[in-house]
């Protein structure tokens, strides 16, 4: 029995390893955990009408939103961002009866989100499974690497079979739930989803120009040893990959330009603070180094620094290492400019006029509430994708056929995606500063 584990015990710490953590993930309620004590808001429609409303209380049933009471203690567990308290606003209403506008229904109030407010979103399970799939894949391909390999072992002495079993799931729940996205009727513009169909069709016109022998003219890459069938096969999955970033990553470049305050609004509540702001920046020069260390050019001015080639290699992969975990980190600062995206257009409009419409910033508010959990997977879809790819590249066996090609291809794959990343949150920054595109 004893050489029984001795020969197998990668396996067996794997499986156990997988389903404890799958098990403890699932129970404890992590991807809850992990998105709590950000803020949402609710624009109500009426907020006089809660307050006076006695029908509602006499039945048992409680108004989501109420009127603060007159000694402004707010809420309970929300929180009005009007800077005005409700005695003044009743009094300059009074005042100023000419005036058809009451400023009371013009009050946006802000909460934390909790476990109640996630479970109830679109895309809540998307979101959820793709945070357990991918976390449990990232953590047996460190447990694999951690391990070691076993030289001529066989594929379950190794170990090897776990790991790529959940690195593969947890790459096919990330790309099902950007594509169940992508065809969301109103969770995108018709405008975004005719960009994201271009750049489908870009990304495999330039997958089949890399994968033909003219791309390593241009890129470090090198793919003789792929057959015409594997080239079409990866030259499609380019074009998916290229389709189903576009969409976030115009998101992240939206928190990007609010949460480093390039618009000089100078209001707290948008922007982030001065650590979430280091991060935002951190991630973006990052991703877009990475992006250029595959490119000829590039790669030809750092050859005179004093790398070897294994050690540029090793320096490559950490980079793409290190811009897959900024990514992750810096998810809430995104996700939270994207609410914060909301109040921007509440509070431009309450000054655009005297007798504002609020009716769009209603809306936007509501929107943006309702598909948090949405904007959650396309910010963290793609970051957990380019750890995986990664992973997979760093398992050596030779239990299976042509695995060399996939390692190549998955390194190819996690620049690919960083590459896409950095082109088009790039692109769309500089058409934020030349006033093409605009944050409303």
């Amino acid at each position: 029995m004893l050489p029984f584990f001795q020969l197998y015990s990668n396996l067996i710490l794997q499986t156990l390893f997988s389903l404890s953590l799958t098990l403890v993930l699932t129970f404890l309620k992590i991807p809850v955990f992990f998105l709590q004590g950000l803020h949402t808001y609710i624009h109500p429609d009426n907020v006089a009408g809660h307050h006076g409303g006695s029908a509602s209380s006499s039945s048992g049933v409680r108004a989501a939103i109420r009127r603060p009471s007159d000694s402004g203690s707010g809420l309970d567990g929300y929180q009005s961002l009007s800077s005005r308290t409700n005695t003044e606003l009743r009094k300059k209403n009074k005042s100023k009866d000419k005036f058809e506008f009451d400023e009371n229904n013009a009050q946006i109030f802000r909460l934390k989100l909790d476990e109640g407010h996630l479970q109830t979103r679109l895309f809540y399970n998307d979101y959820h499974n793709s945070f357990v799939f991918s976390f449990v894949g990232i953590s047996c391909l460190l447990l694999y690497k951690y391990l070691g390999y076993k030289q001529d072992s066989g594929v379950l002495a190794n170990g090897d079979l776990i790991p790529i079993i959940f690195g593969f799931i947890g790459l096919i729940k990330a790309f099902s739930s950007l594509a169940k996205i992508s065809f969301e009727k109103s969770g995108s513009k018709r405008s975004e989803k005719q960009f994201s169909a271009i750049f489908g069709v870009l990304g495999f016109i330039l997958g089949i120009i890399i994968c033909s022998g003219i791309g390593p003219l241009v890129f470090d890459f090198h793919f003789d040893s792929i057959e015409g069938s594997w080239r079409i096969f990866v030259s499609i999955l380019m074009g998916f990959i290229a389709g189903s970033l576009y969409m976030p990553a115009g998101k992240n470049a939206r928190s990007f330009w609010l949460g480093t305050d390039q618009l000089r609004c100078n209001l707290s509540i948008i922007s982030c603070g001065w650590f979430s702001r280091l991060i935002l920046y951190a991630n973006y020069i990052l991703t877009v180094f990475t992006a250029l260390l595959w490119i000829n050019p590039f790669v030809e001015i750092l050859s005179f620094v004093s790398f070897s080639k294994s050690e540029f290699t090793r320096f490559r992969l950490l980079c793409l290492l290190l811009s897959g975990v900024l990514q992750i980190v810096s998810l809430r600062s995104n996700l939270q400019m994207f609410l914060n995206e909301a109040v921007l257009s509440w509070y431009q409009r309450l000054h655009a006029s005297k007798v504002p419409d609020l009716d769009f910033s209603r809306a936007k508010v509501f929107l943006h509430n309702h598909y948090l959990c949405l904007a959650v997977v396309q910010f963290f879809a793609p970051s957990v994708s380019l750890l995986l790819f990664l992973g997979l590249s760093q398992i050596d066996t030779n239990s299976f056929d042509k695995y060399n090609l996939v390692k190549e291809v998955a390194v190819f794959m996690a620049w690919w995606i960083v590459f896409i990343w950095a082109v088009i949150t790039s692109a769309s920054l500089v058409f934020y500063r030349r006033g093409i595109l605009y944050v409303f």
